[in-house]
């Protein structure tokens, strides 16, 4: 299928973007439609911007935490021993352990 079968393309223009790493995209864009400001890369996934000298800059990349690390953000260990020291007494009495 052509432009015989569907008919004439839209006019496009190619619009440069560059990364941080210098990796360039040239996605193709209609000509009136309204440019982003930002274009994932596809090489490295990180955003490209549409000045060679300026492009975005990184993500910054949190590192995964676990329910424990925001636990132990929010108490010391004086805390959790408290806390755990208590829920083993409630234990201990249900099971009738003195």
């Amino acid at each position: 299928m052509g432009e015989n079968e569907r008919g004439e393309s839209a006019p496009r223009q190619l619009v440069s973007f560059f990364c941080a790493n210098g990796h360039e995209v040239r996605p193709a864009f209609s000509m009136d439609a309204s440019l982003p400001d930002t274009w994932d890369c596809p090489r490295c996934g990180y955003p490209a911007g549409r000045q060679s000298e300026a492009p975005p800059s990184a993500p910054r990349n949190e590192p995964y935490k676990t329910h424990l690390a925001y636990v132990k953000e929010r108490r010391s260990d004086e805390d959790g021993a408290a806390i755990l020291e208590e829920a083993l007494a409630r234990l201990r009495a249900r099971r009738g352990e003195s």
